[in-house]
């Protein structure tokens, strides 16, 4: 997508009455504090303006958000990272994005969409003990009781979880055009393995390995890891594909302890790899992780900045890191949601 295009005037129809209702070309782009650099890189790249947010506390986590800007009959979208960070919990996050999107709806929007690059409580999404919540259709739940009429998150947990909590339109972005893109530039000519550490993310790793196959000149191969996790006791030991002489790419969605990926590396070692590389599309990270990834079974890490890397890891990790920009994905994807461009395209599904 070329930043700066105008999309042209969407139409919507209402559920309630089947009218019709136009609202002007452009999209209206907000985002809270704890987002607003994130949001300020998604409008440069849209070739628009990031609309102004006020949030006021009032003490003991109380606090009210609210547009500044008129929001009627426009086409808004919300972007919020429902991530905990010292400002602020995912709790504080989430119910930011929700008063906002009430508050949005409240004083007209045409249609509120709601843009999440890391979606919190996503990885409690069935039960797997007697009386388990199931945490990610309850949030689903709680976006669709303020408005919300569609949602777009990035690299969730469960796709399939995520595309049956939810009523509304639901678009899981996936971040492999960004990995592939990134490693294919590394490592076009070297013998390549795409390895999941567990698995429950053989599919993403899956499309990584072909999408990395129509860049590179040689053969992808795939891997995949036994784990299973108890109690916060991760065990499993089998290891599945053939990995020997290969530079492997070990993928996950999100890395917090770096106990998964450190294990899946010593296996992929044990198996014959040369080289191991980690990627993940979100860094939540653990205090104790950047010690883990900074083992030497690991040869590099690669992210990206839907989480703000934490400062005190980033140092200790340093040039082991690579952080690669969401924006542009993002950007684009809300390009594609108004008809410019296929979402399935950008997002690599039609291969």
């Amino acid at each position: 997508m070329s930043a700066g295009r105008a999309a042209p005037s969407v139409q919507v129809r209402s559920l309630t009455d089947q009218m019709d209702t136009t609202f002007p070309a452009g999209p209206l782009l907000l985002a809270p504090p704890a987002t607003q650099r994130l949001g300020g890189a998604v409008a440069a790249a849209l070739g628009t303006a990031l609309s102004t947010v006020e949030l006021r506390p009032f003490g003991r986590g109380d606090f009210k958000i609210r547009p500044l800007g008129p929001v009627r009959g426009r086409d808004v979208y919300l972007l919020h990272g429902l991530y905990g960070d010292p400002q602020g919990s995912a709790c504080d996050r989430l119910c930011e994005l929700l008063f906002l999107a009430g508050a949005v709806g409240d004083a007209g929007a045409a249609r509120v969409s709601a843009l999440i690059p890391y979606l919190a409580f996503a990885r409690k999404d069935r039960r797997t003990k007697a009386r388990d919540p199931v945490t990610s259709r309850y949030v689903a739940q709680m976006i669709e009781s303020v408005g919300i009429g569609h949602v777009m998150a990035v690299e969730v947990h469960n796709p399939a979880a995520f595309d049956n909590a939810f009523r509304i339109p639901a678009d899981h972005l996936t971040t492999t055009r960004l990995f592939a893109d990134h490693f294919a530039a590394r490592f076009r000519t070297r013998r390549l393995a795409v390895v999941s550490p567990d698995l429950g993310g053989a599919k993403r790793a899956q499309l990584l390995r072909e999408a990395l196959q129509r860049r590179c000149d040689t053969p992808v191969e795939f891997g995949c890891v036994e784990k299973r996790r108890s109690a916060g006791v991760v065990s499993g030991h089998y290891f599945a594909g053939d990995v020997s002489g290969c530079s492997v790419i070990l993928l996950d969605d999100l890395i917090s302890s770096g106990e998964t990926l450190l294990r899946a590396a010593q296996a992929c070692r044990a198996a014959g790899a040369t080289e191991v590389h980690a990627a993940a599309a979100h860094a939540p990270l653990a205090p104790a992780a950047a010690g883990r990834l900074n083992e030497p079974t690991l040869d590099s890490l690669t992210v990206t900045d839907t989480v703000p890397l934490d400062s005190q890891a980033a140092g200790q990790l340093g040039n082991r890191v690579t952080v690669l920009p969401i924006a542009g994905l993002l950007a684009d994807a809300i390009a594609c949601q108004r008809g410019d461009g296929s979402l399935s395209t950008l997002l690599e599904l039609d291969g």
